[in-house]
C-alpha cells in the first residue's frame, strides 16, 4: 500500500514518463527513425526549397507532414495549403500548456516528413 501511494506520489510530481523527450521535440512529435526528411524554418523561407517539397510530396504520399505550430502563420499556411493540395495527411504541433511562449529559432525544424506508425527503411537526403 505505501509503494503504491509513493509511485502515485511520484508519477504525479515528476509527470508521465516518456521516451526519449528531447527527440520527439526537435522532430515535431516524432522519433528519428521514423523521420524521412526534416527542413528548418530557415531554409522553409526560400523558393528553391518550396518547390523542391513539391516535388518530395509527389513523390512520397503515404507519409504525413508535421508543421511547427510556433512558425509565423504565413509559413504555416503556405505548407499547409501545399500539403492539401497533394492530399497529404498533415498536423500543426504546438505544444499545449506551456506557460511561457517560446519563440522558435531558425535553425528548429519547421517542417517534417515522417511515417506516424513506423520506421522508414531509407531516409529522404538532399
Amino acid at each position: 500500500m505505501t509503494e503504491d501511494l509513493n509511485a502515485f506520489i511520484k508519477a504525479r510530481a515528476l509527470g508521465i514518463p516518456s521516451l526519449k523527450p528531447d527527440e520527439k521535440r526537435a522532430f515535431l512529435g516524432n522519433f528519428r527513425d521514423r523521420v524521412a526528411m526534416a527542413v528548418t524554418i530557415r531554409q522553409l523561407h526560400t523558393e528553391a526549397m518550396s518547390q523542391l517539397l513539391e516535388q518530395v510530396l509527389t513523390r512520397y504520399p503515404q507519409y504525413r507532414v508535421y508543421l511547427n505550430g510556433l512558425m509565423p502563420q504565413p509559413l504555416i499556411d503556405q505548407y499547409m495549403k501545399q500539403a492539401l493540395a497533394h492530399e497529404i495527411p498533415f498536423n500543426i504541433m504546438a505544444q499545449p500548456g506551456l506557460r511561457v511562449k517560446k519563440t522558435p529559432r531558425a535553425d528548429d525544424f519547421g517542417w517534417v516528413l515522417a511515417d506516424p506508425k513506423q520506421k522508414i527503411a531509407r531516409p529522404i537526403l538532399l
